[in-house]
């Protein structure tokens, strides 16, 4: 196996690495960043930052494959790059979060065996929520914003004020995958090869420990899981610790008693009855969301519960998120996104190490980052079925939907607002009306929302 090397001090780039399988070696690339483009553009300036590094770390290898990158935040014409002091980070992402901003990273591979280099470069564009200096002291309370450009990390907790982004998420986290990829194949590197393999392995390991294909009543369809129910209850388990620790649960027993008894009615007519389910009201203010974690763990804010009408809207929603844990969507969402290795560190027996916590909250952030269009409609489908079978007014789901597109117009969406990943709200009503076997009219395909963005 031929040898390789990352030129970067760069966490986010060493955890990418690892997350897909790549075996790889760190090396410091001593050279100073350029940020003065002169006239040329801020492709080029990341290419020649990413070239000086790249040979820089040659100089100190026999052989390999030796990987470098550049990133640089662009906006109004000006270049942000890793901040000096925590006064300047602070500055930087208030600004950031004013307006968009281009995200350019670039790529130098060099294969010092064949005396071949090739540079490329990755733009994504990044809507931020406009922060206010309460906000960014608070998020540099927890997160260091010294090595990261523009001060923020989309992977971490930073991805809760990303309104949107166009173009590659990965390019943002600081090294563009499908690029790299890309590059290699173009250099004839068959070291993918190797990275491939080893996912087959894994798969192979999986099959003797766990893996099966199982039959999902809700979807229909034969899916493929890593992981054995016992595990994905202890996955979610770790995570939970990583969510109580950041957020407090209501204190008021009254409340936390009314969602139990409405959540508890739905679990009892779901399709997946083979794990208890939790449900617990957390304190944090202004926020209307809630969001599911595997094996069983529902989570509300108490603002959306004050938004709420009555008990029927409530249940819809409670069913929502228990129909997320019937179809696995947050398992098959992590298994696709994160690998095999960091899924294991939030089974592993020990889930109160760093590394546990360090993976529970990348897996936290990726469910609150959304599903796909199709698993919430899904999930909508579900919250409207549980309800009516537990006894509930189905329509809920409807009132509460519209109630939500009237807030939707009426204010900027907030981090963390509860389904700001989800689609269309319009499209989501129809979707519940045909579960419900209401009539669609023409109205229901007019996307308001939709044409506003």
């Amino acid at each position: 196996m031929r040898k390789i090397y990352l030129a970067s001090d760069s966490r986010a780039r060493r955890k990418l690495l690892d997350i897909f399988g790549l075996k790889f070696k760190v090396i410091s690339a001593r050279v100073r960043e350029e940020r003065k483009r002169g006239g040329s553009s801020y492709a080029a300036l990341v290419k020649k930052n990413a070239l000086l590094k790249v040979q820089s770390a040659a100089g100190r290898v026999k052989s390999g494959v030796i990987i470098a990158a550049d990133t640089i935040t662009v906006q109004d014409k000006k270049i942000f790059g890793k901040p000096k002091n925590l006064q300047e980070a602070q500055q930087m992402l208030k600004r950031l979060s004013q307006k968009p901003q281009w995200l350019y990273t670039g790529l130098a591979v060099m294969d010092k065996d064949k005396g071949v280099t090739r540079l490329s470069f990755e733009k994504t564009k990044v809507y931020m929520d406009k922060l206010n200096d309460k906000q960014i002291k608070n998020y540099f309370a927890v997160v260091s914003p010294l090595d990261k450009a523009g001060s923020f990390d989309i992977q971490g907790r930073g991805a809760f004020f990303i309104r949107r982004i166009e173009g590659c998420f990965y390019n943002v986290v600081g090294l563009p995958l499908r690029k790299l990829y890309r590059m290699f194949q173009e250099m004839g590197i068959k070291v993918f090869t190797f990275l491939l393999c080893a996912f087959g392995l894994a798969s192979c390991l999986i099959i003797t420990s766990g893996c099966s294909t199982e039959y999902n009543i809700v979807t229909g369809k034969e899916e493929l899981f890593y992981y054995s129910t016992e595990k994905e209850v202890q996955m979610g388990k770790s995570i939970r610790q990583e969510v109580e620790k950041e957020y407090k649960p209501v204190d008021d027993p009254l409340i936390q008693k009314r969602v139990e008894d409405i959540g508890f009615k739905i679990a009892s007519v779901c399709d997946r009855k083979d794990i208890d389910y939790h449900f617990k009201v957390l304190a944090e203010d202004e926020e209307v969301n809630a969001f599911a974690l595997p094996g069983g763990f529902v989570y509300v804010n108490k603002a959306l519960i004050d938004k709420v009408t009555n008990d029927d809207e409530l249940a819809c929603i409670l069913g929502h998120e228990v129909g997320h844990i019937v179809a696995r969507h947050s398992i098959k969402k992590l298994q696709g996104v994160m690998g095999y290795s960091i899924l294991r560190v939030l089974i592993a027996a020990v889930p109160q190490t760093a590394e546990a916590g360090n993976a529970a909250d990348i897996a936290f952030t990726e469910i609150m980052l959304g599903y796909s269009r199709e698993d919430e409609f899904l999930a909508d489908r579900l919250g409207a079925r549980y309800a009516k079978l537990a006894g509930y007014n189905p329509y809920g789901m409807i009132t509460f939907l519209e109630k939500l597109q009237e807030i939707n117009k009426r204010k900027p969406l907030r981090p963390k607002t509860y389904f700001k990943t989800h689609p269309y709200v319009p499209d989501r009503i129809r979707v519940v009306k045909q579960e419900l076997g209401e009539k669609i009219d023409f109205v229901d395909f007019i996307n308001i929302e939709e044409a506003q963005q």
